[in-house]
């Protein structure tokens, strides 16, 4: 069992940054994906963007060059750096963790991009 514990949400303005954490704890094992989803009001959970245990980021279209994921495989933990936030970024952004054998979640965190 792996238990995710999210921090960093909270409300911005259109333009600007926030950075979410989020760490792992329990039976983690060395080769896994972690990342962040997100699920708006009314709409489904999607990718936004993960990154595996070597290093290797993927990012959904709508994010990429203004989401930045990184990793710290000595702490268990990844962040998401978001930069140009739009009103259309809000919502309950979701870390996950992943192996072959198991998923796990986080609670959510919510990010509020509003003028």
């Amino acid at each position: 069992q792996v238990q995710l514990v999210e921090s960093g949400g909270g409300f911005v303005q259109p333009g600007g940054s926030l950075r979410l954490s989020c760490a792992a704890s329990g039976s983690i094992f060395s080769s896994n994906i972690m990342g962040w989803y997100r699920q708006a009001p009314g709409k489904e959970r999607e990718l936004a963007a993960s990154i595996t245990s070597s290093g290797n980021a993927n990012y959904a279209d709508s994010v990429k060059g203004r989401f930045t994921i990184s990793r710290d495989n000595a702490k268990n933990t990844v962040y998401l750096q978001m930069n140009s936030l739009k009103p259309e970024d809000t919502a309950v952004y979701y870390c996950n963790y992943r192996t072959k054998l198991t998923t796990s979640w986080g609670q959510g965190t919510q990010v509020t991009v509003s003028s």
